[in-house]
């Protein structure tokens, strides 16, 4: 068996990249599958990669499950029985390999962030806060590390 790259440091270039930054790519590819949510308060989307980010390990969006109807199975805050973007992508990812890199387009609840870390996810990088940012000090203390990404979110466009 092949050893897994290591997650690399975060890097804090003193100019803008020649090119696009791989963060910046995943962290739009997860803002494009948010489109694709039928959840009627918040569209959010996930990319899960590998450590070197070299592989996309899983997708998702919020929404039903599969094979039920695209839509909210209620409008109560909280409760309307959509999948989350998260679960999703963590789902198709598979939990056995270690420090997978989590993308997502709003900052994971708490339930979800559970998830990551069971899944064995090593860094998440979120473009906005969620309403409760109970989620992100979760990760924290299972040891993920959590980065506010939007820097680069205007250039390249």
């Amino acid at each position: 068996m092949s050893s897994m790259a290591e997650i690399q440091p975060l890097r804090e270039p003193d100019q803008a990249p020649d090119r696009i930054p791989l963060e910046e790519v995943y962290m739009r590819m997860a803002e494009e599958l948010a489109k694709r949510s039928t959840c009627a308060r918040l569209q959010v989307g996930t990319v899960i990669t590998t450590p070197d980010l070299t592989q996309v390990l899983g997708i998702g969006y919020n929404g039903n499950a599969r094979g039920l109807p695209n839509r909210c199975d209620t409008t109560t805050p909280g409760s309307c029985g959509c999948l989350h973007s998260e679960q999703n992508a963590l789902i198709k990812a598979g939990a056995g390999l270690p420090g997978k890199v989590m993308f997502v387009s709003a900052s994971p609840c708490v339930m979800c962030a559970k998830m990551a870390i069971n899944a064995n996810v090593a860094r998440v990088y979120y473009r906005v806060a969620y309403r409760d940012p109970a989620g992100l000090d979760v990760l924290s203390q299972g040891g993920v590390d959590v980065v506010h990404y939007d820097r680069w979110r205007d250039s390249w466009r």
